[in-house]
């Protein structure tokens, strides 16, 4: 990727950036403080974006698709595109909270590879990786913490339905469901934003240590499927208004599909090293 190419790339993140401020701010608070000025930027980022794209194509007398990183520039770029064509037309700004953080992430690793030429020759700074891990850890326990409120709440659900007296069962141990769903709704939110500062950490952190070659990591790549497990739910519960026994029951799949995530990278990991 050429210079220039690639420092149009990487103005655009800082644009897209605020659209994942905006997420973040949406996911936490519940409403959209800042989506006019995130729109505004991600608009701009979509045109500083497409001008990256076309120098990369004219550069290289191709379509910039070959290999992954090309590919999800160029495909970050279509969802950026696609979104602001439905805004345009039924201003859906719900769908923002998945958008934003998904272009973000997507032109993010685009961006995290070497100019023609250039290697990566610097030490990243001290306690970037153990933020990560941290930070990755903070997530998956708060993701813990979802399921394990989502279960609370369908058990309270099921007690209630059956119209069982609170004091002859344990199930009066269990908070209201008013306050398990919020429990959900928070410790949710509080999971995406460390999995999200967590990836990005860890990203920089491997394109400084390692250059393009940290895509093959698989701490960041199992990192990055958790954080697309909480953008979909994310996704359901702000957008689609997913609460309740639904928000419950995808928390626990949740859990599930993130349990396997780290024990097929366990195996995969056992059986290279063999």
């Amino acid at each position: 990727m050429g210079e220039t190419s690639l420092f149009w790339l990487r103005v655009a993140v800082g644009l897209y950036s605020l659209g994942l401020l905006d997420a973040i701010i949406t996911v936490l608070r519940g409403r959209e403080s800042l989506f006019r000025v995130a729109h505004g930027a991600f608009g701009l980022g979509a045109i500083l974006h497409l001008v990256s794209i076309v120098e990369q194509g004219v550069a290289a007398q191709r379509i910039p698709v070959d290999g992954v990183f090309e590919s999800l520039s160029l495909g970050a770029w279509v969802v950026a595109m696609a979104f602001l064509g439905v805004y345009w037309k039924y201003k859906a700004e719900s769908l923002s909270v998945f958008v934003f953080p998904l272009v973000f992430v997507m032109t993010l690793v685009a961006a995290l590879r070497n100019a023609a030429g250039q290697a990566a020759t610097s030490t990243p700074p001290e306690g970037w990786l153990d933020a990560h891990i941290v930070l990755a850890l903070l997530a998956y326990a708060a993701l813990l913490f979802t399921a394990a409120a989502a279960v609370a709440y369908l058990l309270q659900e099921r007690q209630l339905k059956q119209k069982r007296q609170p004091g002859t069962s344990f199930y009066r141990l269990f908070p209201p469901l008013g306050t398990l769903d919020e429990l959900i709704s928070r410790s949710l939110g509080a999971g995406f934003v460390c999995i999200t500062i967590s990836i990005i950490i860890g990203s920089v952190w491997s394109y400084i240590k390692v250059g393009s070659q940290w895509i093959d990591s698989g701490l960041i790549v199992t990192a990055f499927i958790t954080w697309g497990i909480y953008l979909a739910m994310i996704f359901f519960r702000v957008s689609a208004g997913w609460r309740g026994r639904k928000a419950a029951i995808l928390a626990i799949v949740a859990l599930c599909c993130s349990a396997m995530t780290w024990l097929a990278h366990a195996q995969l990991e056992r059986h290279l090293l063999q």
